[in-house]
């Protein structure tokens, strides 16, 4: 098969494509699409081409599969070309971008610095101007935190909303699929492809005081710049989303006992019959996920539905949110492993607000006054993702001719 297939066209000098990806599959002649190129985090199955999902056991104990996932179908029917498969951390349990077996893709946008995960070869490839999208997932804030660190446009979507199938999961209760692209315009032309029509109007703008205080003061000057943006003929608030000093990390805990508990429900039989070699981090997650017990997973997910319901309320159908993407910059390559972890902690007390809710969240590109990507987000209500595209993009238009901070 690889013998008829066209010379492979990019010239990966970021490490971003696995080295089973490199395959093209050209799209439709015309199409609202035609002539973008875009790539595949590689959980999304590829018809004919084997899916990875970042660990070398997973590649081999699984066959290629024989259909596509709907969303790579619909892409390439809109007239984009699929050039292959990007890398992902290992079965996309991190958000720090880096893999023990196929290396960390290099981010353009913040030398020296990782991309942020698990999308990490999609956000990377999309940075680079290698493609002009590419297909990521989102569980945690895989998507939102990648995007952050560089520099470029990221969705979580609202859970449920896009089609699961033919996309290698981690926790169902909490995978989004999604994508990232480097300007305003592809972004918003991949959205009215793959998102439904949303009659959303937003009268109520508010900002999380206490999401933007687990984030480094990077993120401030652009948070209240896009919240003052948002604010502009809109009822504004600040507001905490949260109750309670501790509440966020409380909000933290949930997500990570509620999911981890669903990772080893989908992946201990395997983990227990291949002995797959992991990471140090992601192996000691798995760890971590046998020994939780249903008990500690229910109460989790009693919890979740009290925040998701909370979160919910908060926002209406009216009602659009400002937070941080991340809580810090992309942390350098050679940080150490408490430094990654302190960081993941903060993140995950911002990124669980619209996972624990399973609402939409676009993350916009600023640019922090060290020159370092800090991404800052719309959070919107269930179901609205086309119109907070649309909303996020038309605000990203106006502070174009602002002294906005990117």
């Amino acid at each position: 098969m690889n013998d008829a297939l066209p010379p492979f066209p990019i010239d990966d000098h970021v490490g971003a494509w696995t080295p089973h990806g490199r395959f093209v599959i050209a799209g439709a002649a015309s199409g609202p699409l035609a002539g973008l190129r875009f790539a595949a985090k590689d959980l999304f199955d590829v018809a004919g081409h084997p899916t990875g999902a970042g660990n070398p056991a997973w590649l081999a104990t699984h066959p290629a599969p024989e259909r596509s996932s709907p969303l790579i179908d619909a892409l390439l029917a809109a007239g984009a070309t699929l050039v292959g498969k990007t890398l992902t951390d290992e079965l996309a349990y991190s958000i720090n971008g880096d893999n023990v077996h196929y290396g960390t893709p290099v981010n353009v946008r913040a030398p020296g610095r990782v991309p942020g995960g698990s999308s990490s070869g999609s956000a990377a490839a999309v940075a680079a101007g290698l493609c002009d999208f590419a297909l990521g997932t989102d569980t945690g804030g895989s998507t939102r935190v990648p995007a952050s660190y560089c520099g470029i446009w990221g969705l979580r979507t609202t859970h449920g909303l896009l089609p699961r199938e033919g996309l290698v999961a981690l926790n169902p209760g909490f995978d989004t699929p999604t994508w990232l692209a480097h300007d305003a315009a592809t972004f918003a032309a991949v959205a009215r492809v793959l998102l439904p029509a949303t009659p959303f109007r937003f009268t109520r703008a508010l900002l999380l005081e206490d999401a933007l205080a687990q984030a480094d003061d990077a993120f401030q000057p652009a948070a209240q710049q896009l919240f003052d943006a948002l604010s502009a003929g809109r009822a504004a608030q600040r507001i905490t989303v949260a109750d309670g000093a501790d509440a966020l990390e409380q909000w933290r805990q949930t997500y990570i006992t509620a999911s981890a508990r669903e990772a080893w429900q989908v992946h201990g039989d395997w983990i227990g019959a291949n002995t797959p070699r992991f990471g140090a981090a992601v192996a000691a997650r798995f760890a971590t996920a046998s020994g939780i017990s249903a008990e500690a997973a229910d109460a989790a997910v009693a919890r979740q539905a009290r925040i998701r319901a909370s979160v919910r309320a908060l926002l209406g159908e009216d009602g659009v949110a400002v937070l941080p993407s991340a809580a810090s910059v992309a942390p350098p390559l050679d940080a150490s492993g408490a430094v990654v972890d302190e960081v993941r902690s903060r993140t995950f007390r911002i990124t669980c607000v619209a996972g624990l809710a399973g609402l939409p969240q676009v993350s916009l590109p600023f640019i922090s006054a060290s020159g370092l990507p800090a991404g800052i987000s719309l959070l919107g209500p269930a179901g609205s993702d086309l119109a907070l595209v649309e909303l996020a993009v038309s605000l990203w238009q106006q502070l174009q001719g602002s002294d906005r901070p990117s």
